[in-house]
Formats: C-alpha cells, structure tokens, sequence
C-alpha cells in the first residue's frame, strides 16, 4: 500500500501545476497606421495588410515594419521591452504559478509588449523624422 501523501508535497504538486502565463499570452496585437491610409505594410516576419490594420505577433518577436505608398517607402523597428503592467503580471504569476509560471513568461515574453504600438507611417515626413523604437533593453 502506497503512503499517503502529506499535507505539503500535496501543495507543492500543486503549485508545480499553475498555470504558464495567467494574466497575459504569449502574443500580443500591434497596430500599423499610415498618414494617408492604405498603405501597404509588410513586416520582417513576412505578414502584410493594408493599413490601417492589426497583425499578431509572439510577444517577444522584434521586427521591421516597411510601409510603401507608391514609391515612397518608410521603414520602422518594432522592439520589446517590458511592459508597464508586466511586472505586476510577474508578481502576480509567482503567486498563482510559481517559480515555474514565471520561467515560462521569461521564456515566452509574456511580460513584453511591442515599442511602438501603434506603428505608425507618416509620408508627409521624412524616413530620419519617423518614430522608432528605442533601442532593445532585453
């Protein structure tokens, strides 16, 4: 007959099975303007839409957003740093998941959002004068 578990290797299994990322996905919606609209947007990762539009990326993803209307092409770097609310969805996460729920959010960038959002195009401006990232602090 098999010993019945105690009361704490109880909790510790159950701590160990808490969910990966409660407060926040691996993924996260940007948005890409334009000044006028209807420009085409492609993006590094090979998506594309005509803006105004949304694409999803995984939330630890960087990449370079091309817009072009006409021949007139501006270019953007989309970055991740941590996001304003990801500490607290980490705290948040260690409490609820544990120690291995925040590793997961480390390793799917569940605490990173995409710098800037919305990305956006001016063509009545030129490329030197567009909003860029800031450089990564990942």
């Amino acid at each position: 007959m098999a010993a019945p578990l105690r009361p704490f290797s109880a909790m510790v299994l159950l701590a160990l099975t808490g969910c990966a990322s409660i407060t926040r996905g691996s993924t996260n919606e940007v948005s890409f303007t334009s000044i006028p609209d209807n420009a085409e947007v492609t993006v590094s990762t090979g998506q594309s839409c005509t803006s105004p539009c949304t694409m999803i990326f995984e939330r630890r993803q960087e990449f370079t957003a091309t817009f072009t209307l006409g021949d007139e092409v501006r270019t953007i770097d989309v970055k991740t740093d941590l996001a304003a609310n990801g500490a607290g969805a980490a705290a948040a996460n260690i409490l609820a998941g544990g120690v291995i729920g925040l590793g997961i959010d480390a390793a799917t960038g569940a605490t990173l959002d995409h710098f800037p959002d919305p990305v956006h195009a001016d063509f009545n401006i030129p490329q030197a004068q567009q909003i860029q990232a800031p450089p990564s602090s990942i």
